[in-house]
């Protein structure tokens, strides 16, 4: 009952959907300990300021993961014209997912073509305090953490937030 009511009280108090939070913006933490870059070459968050970013941790084994994946492909292929820069976290949950061979036979498999970067020793997933797979996080053109949402849906929400986002200057 209590859960029932503290959820009620957040979409009514602050708008957030589940797996949403609130955010209070803050520095976001640059892409550090990534062993390797696919589809493109290695991304800092200081050379994409000025941009629009989102980053998703994700694994390829994921089923929640790969249930979001045609959002975040679609966003990608939508709005990044108009300066959202998709960056995909791969970090590994089991051992196998580790194998850089593996998440781009993954990568070809599903068809992405944002960035991704391989957090094998979880240091940026760390460096966000991330703890879910998959989690999304939404950086203003200041370079700051202004959005994050765990899990799957509200996706509507995220969209919204994106064009928001890309509307100012």
């Amino acid at each position: 009952m209590w859960k029932s009511i503290i959820a009620a009280l957040c979409l009514v108090a602050i708008g957030c959907a589940p797996g949403a939070q609130a955010e209070v913006a803050q520095p976001a933490p640059e892409f550090v300990g990534i062993g390797q870059w696919h589809n493109s070459p290695p991304l800092s968050l200081a050379g994409l300021k000025g941009k629009v970013v989102l980053v998703e941790f994700w694994t390829y084994s994921c089923i929640n993961c790969i249930h979001v994946m045609p959002y975040v492909k679609q966003w990608h292929q939508t709005y990044q014209d108009q300066g959202l820069v998709v960056v995909g976290v791969h970090t590994p949950e089991y051992p196998e997912e580790g194998s850089a061979a593996n998440v781009r036979a993954a990568i070809q498999r599903f068809g992405i073509r944002y960035p991704v970067a391989q957090d094998n020793g979880y240091k940026t997933w760390n460096a966000y305090g991330n703890r879910f797979w998959p989690a999304v996080y939404l950086i203003d053109r200041d370079g700051r953490v202004v959005y994050r949402h765990y899990g799957e849906g509200a996706y509507d929400v995220t969209e919204a937030r994106i064009r928001q986002l890309l509307a100012k200057p």
